[in-house]
C-alpha cells in the first residue's frame, strides 16, 4: 500500500469553483454552497485509507450538516484504469457507505488539480467566505493502526469554523493515503 501525503495548500487561499455531477448524474455548482463553510473531501471507492474512515466519515457528515457544514466528495481517480472508482460504481458506494453528501465526479481530474489534492482521503475545509482554513488528516488512524477512527483532526477544526474562528494552521497534519490515480 502506496502512501502519499497532502500537499497542505497555503491557508487563506480560495476555494476553486466547480460544476461536477454527483452520482446519480445531478450537476452540483459550487456558487450553490454560499454562505456556509465548507468541507471538500477527495475520497474514492477502492482506497483501503478511504475504506477504514467511511463509516465515521459519514457519521461525521451527517452530524456536521445538521451543524451548518456544507459537505461534498469528490473522486477524482481515473475510472477507465480503476473502475472500481467509475462513476458507475459510485452510486453503490454511496448506497452501502450512506453517504449523505452529494459525491461528485471529477473526470477530468481538473478540480482535483485546482484543489491541490494529492490522496485519498483529503480533507479541504473553507469558512464561510469561502477561504480554506484547514487542510489535511481525518485523525491519526491508518488502516492496520490500534489507534481508534475518531475524526478528531477534522472535527477539533469544524467545531472552530462553525464557532466563527480560524483553526491554528501550525497543529494541521498533512493526510496520508492513496495518490490520486492520474490519467
Amino acid at each position: 500500500m502506496t502512501r502519499t501525503a497532502s500537499k497542505m495548500v497555503e491557508p487563506g487561499s480560495p476555494m476553486p469553483a466547480f460544476r461536477l455531477p454527483d452520482s446519480a448524474g445531478r450537476e452540483l455548482d459550487s456558487a450553490e454552497l454560499d454562505d456556509n463553510p465548507v468541507l471538500v473531501a477527495f475520497i474514492c471507492n477502492h482506497c483501503p485509507f478511504v475504506k477504514h474512515i467511511a463509516p465515521a466519515l459519514a457519521g461525521f457528515a451527517r452530524e456536521y450538516m445538521d451543524r451548518g457544514l456544507a459537505v461534498v466528495a469528490i473522486n477524482s481517480n481515473d475510472g477507465s484504469t480503476y473502475p472500481d472508482d467509475s462513476p458507475a460504481r459510485m452510486a453503490d458506494e454511496v448506497r452501502r457507505r450512506d453517504y449523505p453528501f452529494p459525491y461528485l465526479a471529477d473526470e477530468t481530474q481538473e478540480v482535483a488539480r485546482a484543489f491541490g489534492a494529492a490522496c485519498t482521503p483529503d480533507f479541504f475545509l473553507y469558512d464561510r467566505n469561502h477561504r480554506l482554513v484547514y487542510r489535511g488528516q481525518f485523525d491519526d488512524s491508518r488502516p492496520g493502526s490500534d489507534t481508534p477512527v475518531t475524526g478528531a483532526d477534522l472535527r477539533a477544526a469544524c467545531d472552530t469554523v462553525l464557532a466563527g474562528d480560524t483553526p491554528d494552521p501550525e497543529h494541521q497534519k498533512p493526510s496520508l493515503g492513496c495518490n490520486i490515480k492520474w490519467r
